[in-house]
């Protein structure tokens, strides 16, 4: 294998300046520079992480820390976040803090503390006061990916978008509109929080009652509660807001199976698009979990590069897709639904 000397021999410099070349140094010209890696990748040669990191301080590494890793929105945040981290030539270090473990104190404890990246992104994590400080005493940049664990902060408009749900349905005529998510076991994640909290202003701004059907927000969760609120007709809604599109494709297959037509007896709206919603031919409010992580990755890149910028907030807006999940209730004449542009009909 080639080393340093072969390089620097190569590109007719010295071994300290072929250093400096490749670890970015200011203190070499920017031909020199390109001579320089011109010879390394004729040579087949890449620096070694610990020489780079010696040498310059960095680490050329960055942290990923979610509260779970087998569910589809933290999938896609971290392949964004991988693609545009792979375009800067950083490496990625993954933590899986999920929840109550003593796998999350561990890290929070200990391997966050050791500091072996120059920037983390936190995703959905919710932390605590204590976490919270801890992630504030890094020294480091930390941008998040939904809640507030970071300077920065890339996030759907999470109240806006279950506020467009609930008038979605509310422009079809339904009246009897509940929403469905926020787990009673446990304390609520901040994205279902805000959630309820559209749900509810739209519900007030029709001058109609709120309904909570406590439901996890999983598939599994969903289905559980949906069997529940929908056996007795007498007590139905007729319009569901679901926390999110696993919980609203749970409650799709539980009408389904206590024979209650979607959308004839229920109307069921979502919030994601996830990739079973075109299957289950579901209304949802879309956001993009890919294009946040490439967001938080390309924001904490800023950061990382000019540590005096001012830390951003991006609150994306969701886009309503109607599919075949919603309608009129039964027995409602026909209803024209506008949505200022933003509406796809798939």
């Amino acid at each position: 294998m080639s080393g340093i000397a072969d390089v620097a021999r190569r590109a007719g410099v010295s071994k300290a300046t072929a250093s400096r070349a490749l670890t970015g140094s200011s203190q070499v010209s920017d031909q020199t520079r390109l001579r320089v890696q011109e010879a390394a990748a004729a040579l087949g040669y890449v620096p070694s992480t610990s020489a780079v990191s010696l040498a310059t301080g960095r680490t050329r590494n960055v942290g990923v820390i979610m509260p779970r890793l087998n569910r589809w929105f933290f999938a896609e945040v971290l392949e964004g976040i991988q693609s545009e981290l792979l375009s800067h030539g950083l490496d990625l270090t993954l933590y899986d803090a999920r929840p109550g473990t003593a796998g999350r104190r561990r890290i929070f404890d200990d391997f966050l503390a050791r500091k072996r990246f120059d920037g983390l992104i936190a995703v959905a994590l919710d932390p605590d006061d204590q976490e919270l400080d801890r992630l504030l005493r890094l020294g480091r940049p930390v941008v998040s990916v939904v809640g507030d664990a970071g300077a920065g902060v890339v996030t759907l408009d999470d109240v806006h978008a279950a506020e467009r749900a609930a008038e979605h349905l509310l422009a079809l005529g339904h009246t009897d509109i509940a929403f469905l998510g926020g787990d009673e076991t446990q304390p609520w994640a901040s994205v279902d929080r805000r959630r309820y909290e559209g749900y509810r202003r739209a519900m007030a701004a029709a001058d109609l009652p709120s309904r909570h059907i406590p439901a996890p927000a999983t598939l599994p969760g969903g289905y559980a509660a949906a069997v529940d609120a929908l056996s007795d007709a007498r007590a139905r809604p007729t319009g569901l807001v679901a926390v999110c599109d696993e919980v609203a494709v749970g409650a799709i297959i539980a009408a389904r199976r206590l024979a209650v037509p979607v959308p004839g007896g229920l109307s069921v709206v979502g919030i994601d698009d996830h990739e079973y919603a075109e299957m289950f031919s579901l209304t949802t409010l879309a956001q993009n979990p890919r294009q946040q992580g490439v967001a938080a990755a390309r924001m904490l890149v800023g950061e990382m590069q000019s540590p005096a910028a001012t830390p951003a907030t991006h609150r994306l807006q969701a886009r309503l897709i109607v599919r075949n999940s919603t309608a009129a209730p039964s027995g409602t004449p026909g209803v024209v639904v506008t949505d200022g542009g933003l509406l796809d009909h798939a």
